[in-house]
Order: C-alpha cells, then structure tokens, then sequence
C-alpha cells in the first residue's frame, strides 16, 4: 500500500515541499496529491508589479510539476480533521474528502486589515493574485492628478508606492507608514530610501496610525485627513484560518506550532511549512512571514518526510536571514544586508545592480519550484513497511516553538525579503 501524502496549498512553499518529497521518494511507494484552489502558480512576490500593470509570466502548475509524479488536484479546501486524517475539499464537481498518512500543511497568509474601521470595505489588498488584479483596475480607471494612498511601511508598502509611482507618474502617490521610512535599514539603506522617494515623488507620512479608512480618504489617529482615490492595504499578513478550527496546535495568531523538522507539536503526522508555521530561528527568534522564510522551512520539512519515511538522518538546519531584497520600481532597488536573525547591519547594495539581483531573486524563486532539488541528482529511496508517525525525534524535541506576539504592525513582513 502506497503511503499517502497530501500538501494543501501551491505556493512557494507548498509547491517546492511537493515537488522535493517526489524527487527523495520512490513513487510505487507513494501517492503526493498537491491541493490548490488555481491552477496557476502565482509569483506573490510580484504582486505589486501586476497591481502597477506590469503583465507576468503565466505559470500553469501542471506544467512545472510535470514528470515530478506530483498529481495535482485543483480545488479549495474547506476542512481538515486531524484526528480522521482526512481532507474536505470542493471543487467544480461538488465536495468530497482526502484521506492522507502525511499532510503537510501549506495554506500561507492573506492580507489583514486588522479590524481597522473600512478597511475591508474601502482598502484594496496585494497579498493576493485577485486583490493585485483589482488595484490594477482601479488605477486604470484613476485620472491624473488624484491620489493613491499606500498603508504600511514594510518592505510591501515600499514596493508598492515606488512601483505605482513609477508606472503611473501623473498621479500623487503617499505611502502612510506608522514608524519612520526605512527606520530598520542601515543608514545607508535609509538614504537611499529616501532619494528614490523624492525622485519619484512619494509623499511620506511618518509616524501615522490609520485608524478608519472611507471611500474617498483615509483618517489618522490625531485626526487628519488623507485624501485617496484609491487606498492599498499593506500592514501585514493573515494566517488561513482553518488551522485554527482544526485540534492542532496552534499560536494566538493562528499559525501551527512546530518543531525543527516543521512537524506539528500535537500530530506528528501533520507537517506545516511558510507562513502557516510558528518557526523559529537564531535567536529564538520567529520567522517572518516571507519567501526567503517559507522556502527553507518547505525543504526542512520535505527531507524531514522522506527521512522518516526512509530510515534516513534527519535534517538539523537552522534557517537563517542573509539579506532583504526590496524593488523601487523597474529601475531601482535596495539589498539590506542583515544579521542571521534578521538585523541590518551597515551594508548595503543600490541602485540598478540591486534591482537586477531582486530580479535574479524573483525568478531563481519561481524556478526552485520547478525544480525542488535545485537541479541536484535525484536519490528516491524505498519507503519503510513499517513507516509511520513515530515518537517525537530528539533532534525535533530540542527547539519546540512556542506561541509567539503578533509582529510589530509598523514592520508588517512580507513576501518580498531574501
């Protein structure tokens, strides 16, 4: 009997996890089912590209994970009950139910409004492919000379306001940020912050709350106006929020608690990878909700599968920062180079060349998905008959995460930092 293993969720993470656990395992042995609601790999990281008009590569998944053995299965999950080990899903023909021996659990994060008044109803959002499609609309339709208005200050806010600001110059661009501009870059990070800004003309307001959002303006919590045509809502990440209904362990914010292989503190047949995962780093430190997090996390967990399964020694990684990559529009760019748990330290690259490396960036990315071995010769090994969820691993026991506060929302992470 083959061991079932089924991955929810086809991003970065969820995509590479699959793709890796097909590649180190012998398919008589195995059936990996890769669940997603879109048939379409979407490049998050690119959100604010798509959103500002620029058109992206169509990346249809059956097409990157051909001859990986991967079955994919498009539709969106509704439930999962880890204590039956099944999956409810729905798609064009109605729901049904996945049972699974292993899941690894890969739903990510959408955009979180954090309850503020109108948001939800008035804010547009690019954490998502639909939500960038709508901005993209909207800025179409917007006439020269009225304002967009960017909520948030992290490196999605950043991305965002030079990108629109760049495609679109016969309009006013303000990015609303609730610390300083940059405030956690190098001095040299924040000077060039702060040049290409003033070229593109992006007007900054520091030290602002946004504490209610309209349809034609967004209001701070010392009460001043800011008009907006368009509002994008960039403060941060949202969890998926099945987890949470689910008997797994999970933070107050709703990400899975997880040990060092990426395996769930209360099921050890559920596995959980990205933004999903409560994971820590150097430090002691959470991860941020990010790419550059959740592709290391997706690798960590899939070698973690396949040895267990196989008899083979687990993985003891320590997933670690090197730098942030943030693009200002087409032209520019900034590389933050940062401390293994995430500090910036005094160096950093501009200009065009660091615009040129996010792109290597972006793209190495999407290919890594393709590609979950990096183009390493593939070792598929036997699956153990007696292979099953086992006693928690020393090594996994070591460094179990605990619940953690939710993020500083004038830092929100993104998808965007390496």
């Amino acid at each position: 009997m083959q061991h079932r293993i089924i991955v929810l969720g086809a991003g970065y993470t969820g995509a590479s996890a699959a793709g890796r656990l097909a590649r180190r395992l012998r398919r008589e042995d195995t059936a990996i089912t890769l669940v997603n609601a879109e048939p379409d790999f979407v490049e998050r990281v690119r959100n604010h590209e798509l959103a500002a008009g620029r058109r992206l590569r169509h990346r249809p998944l059956a097409e990157m994970l051909a001859g990986t053995g991967v079955e994919l299965r498009i539709a969106r999950v509704t439930a999962v009950d880890v204590d039956r080990r099944t999956v409810t899903v729905r798609d064009a023909d109605g729901e049904g139910e996945l049972e699974y021996d292993t899941l690894v659990y890969a739903l990510g994060s959408g955009w979180n409004d954090r309850g503020v008044p109108g948001a939800a109803e008035h804010a547009h959002e690019i954490a998502g492919r639909g939500g960038a499609l709508r901005v993209r609309e909207r800025l179409a339709l917007l006439e020269a000379g009225q304002r967009v208005v960017v909520v948030g200050g992290g490196l999605t806010g950043l991305e965002a306001a030079t990108e629109i600001a760049e495609a679109r110059p016969d309009l006013e661009v303000a990015l609303a940020a609730r610390g300083g501009l940059g405030d956690w870059l190098s001095p040299r990070g924040r000077g060039h912050l702060r040049k290409v800004f003033d070229r593109l003309g992006v007007t900054v307001h520091e030290h602002v709350d946004v504490t209610a959002v309209h349809a034609d303006r967004v209001t701070t919590a010392d009460g001043v106006s800011l008009p907006a045509a368009l509002t994008v809502w960039t403060t941060g990440f949202a969890v998926h929020p099945i987890a949470r209904a689910t008997a797994l362990e999970t933070t107050g914010t709703g990400q899975i608690v997880v040990d060092r292989t990426m395996r769930s503190v209360s099921h050890p047949e559920v596995y959980a990878v990205g933004d999903a995962a409560m994971v820590r780093g150097p430090g002691d430190k959470p991860l941020r909700m990010s790419c550059a997090s959740g592709t290391p996390t997706a690798w960590q967990a899939a070698d973690s599968i396949a040895a267990r399964l196989t008899g083979g020694k687990l993985p003891d990684v320590t997933i670690r920062y090197f730098n942030q990559c943030v693009s200002l529009g087409r032209k520019e760019g900034l590389i933050q180079y940062v401390t293994a748990d995430d500090r910036s330290v005094n160096a950093a690259l501009t200009g065009r060349f660091a615009a040129l490396y996010k792109e290597l960036v972006c793209k190495g990315a999407a290919w890594a998905v393709a590609h979950p071995t990096l183009g390493l010769p593939a070792r598929r090994r036997a699956v153990r008959a007696a292979a099953t969820a086992a006693p928690a691993d020393p090594v996994a026991t070591g460094a179990t995460a605990a619940p953690a506060a939710p993020a500083d929302a004038a830092r929100p992470a993104t998808g965007t930092a390496a």
